[in-house]
């Protein structure tokens, strides 16, 4: 029997067809709550013919250890970073992604964050739950400056919503949709540190690399106004934690909101955790009814079609 290893919490726990798309198929289904590190992987690999994965840790010695019999890393969600597609691709097994579903989400969620620190909702409402009528008076998004870090699909659906709380945008990105930008009255900055100095809130939407890594550290922090609100919806790893807490702590910055962070979940010790001014949720961003749905079955539907010998719908690598 085919056997497969479910790590990813959002597909167990949210109803929908994607259940009903796997128990069609009468596989064996082992289920664990990622995402899981490597060592737990490891002790897992070489016993399933697929892994559908969210955020677990997906290296070449786990890949390894899980051959012959691996057939498709089906990555549930759209970033890769977590997996080695290069050892992958050199182990001859696909890796599948799932581009298009999660968009919407992610850029309502990044203006939620948003909201809440303007408005200091967050702190508001805790207030009133202890029995305090406080009254802290906020900020309006309208006229102010975004900067958005990243202009691909989420960037772009970020952009979009800007506009209509009528913000100013301004996008960078080393590949322009000139067209795009255009039809949304998007000003292209060329410089990432320029949109920075200019922008009272920096939204990230960039991929994770060796080279993103720590792209918001202790110099790029000094490039911002000093009631710039910085939003990652992206990768924790995108910001140097330790340096932005020292901003945030002197008042460098006025906020940080974030659905990420580079530990998850976090330590206690974790340094933003006991910030003021930030707005942390628990990578839920795409973590919507509609979206979920959307994201596990696409990625059940590019398992079952590499396991049956047909295309994925989106394959991240060419065997």
């Amino acid at each position: 029997m085919t056997k497969i290893l479910l790590t990813t919490t959002s597909f167990q726990d949210t109803p929908g067809p994607h259940h009903d798309l796997l128990a069609q198929k009468g596989y064996e289904i082992v289920r664990e709550r990622g995402p899981l590190n490597e060592a737990r992987m490891l002790e897992l690999a070489g016993d399933f013919d697929a892994l559908l994965c969210g955020d677990d840790a997906i290296t070449r010695a786990v890949l390894e250890k899980s051959l012959p019999r691996l057939k498709v890393v089906a990555k549930y969600g759209i970033g890769l970073d977590k997996v080695d597609v290069t050892s992958a691709t050199a182990l001859k097994i696909p890796v599948t992604f799932c581009p298009g579903v999660n968009h919407t989400t992610v850029a309502e969620h990044t203006f939620g964050l948003l909201l809440a620190i303007y408005r200091q909702i967050v702190e508001q409402c805790n207030a009133v739950h202890a029995g305090k009528w406080q009254r802290l008076t906020g900020h309006e998004l309208m006229g102010k400056t975004i900067g958005i870090a990243g202009l691909g699909r989420i960037g772009k659906e970020v952009a979009v919503r800007a506009r209509a709380f009528g913000l100013n945008v301004l996008g960078y990105d080393v590949y322009w949709d000139a067209d795009f930008a255009q039809a949304h009255g998007v000003e292209r900055v060329d410089e990432v540190d320029d949109l920075i100095r200019r922008s009272d809130i920096v939204s990230l939407h960039m991929n994770l690399t060796p080279e993103t890594k720590n792209f918001i550290n202790t110099e790029r922090l000094k490039l911002f106004k000093k009631n710039a609100v910085l939003l990652n919806c992206a990768r924790g790893e995108l910001v140097d934690s330790a340096a932005l807490a020292a901003a945030l702590g002197a008042g460098q910055i006025a906020g940080y909101g974030a659905d990420v962070l580079d530990e998850e979940p976090p330590g206690p010790d974790h340094p933003l955790l006991k910030c003021r001014g930030a707005v942390i949720t628990p990578h839920i961003g795409s973590r919507t009814y509609e979206s979920v749905v959307r994201q596990a079955t696409m990625a059940a539907q590019n398992m079952i079609n590499l396991l049956e010998g047909q295309p994925a719908l989106a394959q991240a690598n060419k065997i």
